[in-house]
């Protein structure tokens, strides 16, 4: 069976979504079969940091209503174990049948190594219907301090849901901020109340991948983000990474 993430933020603007994608490619160029899902309705744009804004993917709305299969998904030209389905326009979250959602998703972890759901970011009912339906989280936040209150905030949910296994990963990290601010990530950690699994630097060519159509990993393989999304990678399958700010 398949392992579903479900990747979240407590606010926006963290870079979750290139978190997703940078770790989902990966996975994907390391031949495992891969599902992206872009769980943000009516503000989806997973498929620009994938590098498939041309891709014409279907909706995971598409599949749980049953017109469609997961074999139909959208696959990656340059990954090709990478498949993706897009989140509707016009069905806000709460409209969602979350047991077709789920039952979707038990399929899915038939078909693929891995699952990887976006989520909106913040608490709502997108937050809601993504986080039953996943049994493990990457919480995406910032080294500030309202973004680091707000990832603690969804700990809180994610723990009162029954929810065990969050890991934090700490984006868009500014060395030289930290440095004047006086703020380590082992402060970050404690505010947050969670276990780290990675550090990505902030790196332009997130944006710049982005601006090209093209995924990180393509674009600028030995950049900092893209060193330190292999590396989340790697621990996600087990394997001993150190943690550094490098």
């Amino acid at each position: 069976m398949g392992e579903l993430f479900a990747v979240l933020s407590g606010k926006g603007g963290t870079g979750k979504t290139s978190v997703c994608a940078g770790i989902a490619t990966a996975l994907a160029g390391e031949g495992k079969k891969v599902l992206c899902i872009d769980c943000d309705v009516g503000l989806r744009n997973l498929d620009i940091s994938l590098g498939l804004s041309d891709s014409g993917a279907l909706s995971f709305l598409d599949v749980c209503a049953g017109g469609y299969s997961l074999e139909e998904a959208a696959r990656h030209p340059v990954y090709p174990t990478l498949s993706f389905l897009t989140a509707p326009m016009n069905c806000p979250a709460e409209k969602i049948d979350a047991e077709a959602f789920a039952s979707m998703l038990r399929q899915a972890r038939r078909q693929f190594d891995y699952i990887f759901l976006d989520a909106p970011a913040g608490v709502g009912s997108g937050f809601r219907l993504v986080s039953s339906a996943a049994d493990r989280f990457l919480l995406v936040t910032g080294s500030g301090p309202a973004a680091v209150r707000d990832a603690a905030r969804v700990g809180d949910l994610l723990e009162l849901m029954g929810k065990k296994d969050v890991r934090l990963v700490v984006n868009r990290v500014d060395r030289e901020m930290l440095s004047t601010v006086r703020i380590t990530i082992d402060d970050v950690m404690d505010t947050a109340g969670l276990p780290l699994t990675g550090i990505v630097l902030e790196d332009p060519n997130v944006t710049l991948a982005a601006s090209f159509g093209q995924p990180l990993l393509k674009y600028a393989r030995r950049s900092p983000a893209a060193k330190a999304y292999r590396k989340i990678a790697r621990r996600i399958q087990g394997f001993h990474e150190p943690v550094t700010l490098r």
